[in-house]
């Protein structure tokens, strides 16, 4: 087929040999199938800003931070260069998670790197070579599905142990391959412990897995996976060694409405002290 624009400065420096097929569209990004010397591997290319249709993703980037203090400001203030850095580090997410969720022992594609927005991976393929299937295309028993279900959960812990969630994760963001079930599409992972929003997306994702795998054994559907995980990473006493149970008691105890109200009033009023301290601080103002 033509080789996408996009594509090209990676042909001109020998990364692709030949793009073989468009594999899918999606919200923030192309996926092709590449001929790279004598492997067939994948081409994901990112869209621009101003094409994504990911909704909200100011949420999925709260609690990045950039290690460079220029970057930084330049991100913050919304200048071309920093939208360039913002844009930059939307897709280098997707690699840093990749490298970090396989050396934790999850099952995703390796990358071969990103270039110019182009990132290079593994293509997932099943039994016969094939690409492999995405998990809502799979029907399965009930013992099939109780089984990957709780691999799925596993991976999710592993994943919230080295304080990552995926964000966006469902039965359209896990292809199966002959060996399982294996994650993909993470330019949004979150930062579990920044994110302020980092609760309810891993309640998220973990019920639109659990959904799936309930048509098969809808006995599924009662667990509470990410309770359970949750309530245990927020004591510190999470871990990779964890066996999860799904099972988990809500606290009915009622709420103490003044003293949550006091505490979110000393918090504000701590913020603005630390706002004012650094606004002071910039000015070159000190007491």
């Amino acid at each position: 087929m033509k080789i996408p624009k996009r594509i090209q400065p990676l042909v001109d420096d020998g990364l692709v040999d030949e793009v073989l097929s468009q594999l899918m569209s999606g919200k923030e990004a192309t996926v092709y199938m590449v001929r790279c010397g004598d492997d067939i591997r994948c081409a994901k290319v990112y869209k621009e800003a101003n094409k994504r249709s990911f909704k909200k993703a100011a949420q999925y980037q709260e609690g990045r931070k950039s290690r460079n203090s220029r970057r930084a400001r330049a991100m913050e203030k919304g200048s071309k260069y920093g939208r360039k850095q913002q844009e930059d580090s939307w897709q280098n997410a997707e690699v840093e998670a990749l490298y970090t969720l396989a050396t934790a022992g999850i099952r995703v594609p390796q990358p071969f790197g990103c270039f110019e927005g182009v990132l290079l991976m593994e293509l997932i393929t099943d039994g016969e070579g094939d690409v492999a299937p995405r998990l809502n295309d799979v029907v399965m028993p009930k013992d099939h599905a109780i089984e990957d279900h709780l691999i799925m959960m596993n991976y999710v812990k592993l994943m919230l142990c080295v304080g990552v969630i995926h964000g966006d994760l469902s039965e359209f963001n896990v292809l199966v391959d002959e060996y399982g079930p294996v994650i993909i599409d993470l330019p949004q992972a979150v930062d579990a412990s920044a994110n302020n929003n980092a609760k309810s997306m891993l309640l998220r994702d973990v019920n639109n897995i659990t959904d799936y795998y309930a048509q098969f054994a809808p006995e599924l559907a009662k667990s509470k996976y990410a309770q359970e995980m949750w309530a245990l990473y927020e004591k510190a006493e999470l871990t990779p060694e964890t066996e999860l149970t799904g099972l988990f008691r809500e606290n009915t105890q009622s709420a103490n409405v003044d003293t949550i109200l006091e505490e979110i009033k000393a918090a504000f009023a701590e913020e603005q002290e630390r706002l004012e301290r650094k606004s002071d601080a910039d000015a070159g103002v000190f007491e």
